[in-house]
């Protein structure tokens, strides 16, 4: 058997990442991961290598598959929290 097992520190550092996109990938099931014991999430070589193909974004894609399902919307959000604030302030 050759999986190797990483904790997350360790294959955020493979994969040249942080281990909190990774932590929030697997937590909110995008990422394929282990749990042992109570909620420890263990990351394996097979694991790995599958979040390297969900990320890959292909010549002709529209956008990543972790992005969800459906076209990607070109309307800007940012600065909406903001707006709301202030409105409420006034």
């Amino acid at each position: 058997m050759d999986i190797e097992f990483f904790e997350p520190a360790e294959a955020a550092a493979l994969m040249r990442c942080t281990e909190s996109w990774l932590r929030d990938g697997a937590t909110s099931g995008r990422f394929p991961h282990a749990c042992w014991g109570k909620g420890k999430i263990i990351f394996t070589s097979e694991h790995i290598l599958e979040i390297a193909k969900l990320s890959e974004i292909l010549p002709g894609s529209t956008g990543s598959s972790l992005s969800g399902t459906g076209p990607v919307t070109k309307e800007r959000l940012i600065g909406t929290r903001s707006r709301v604030r202030l409105a409420t302030a006034r």
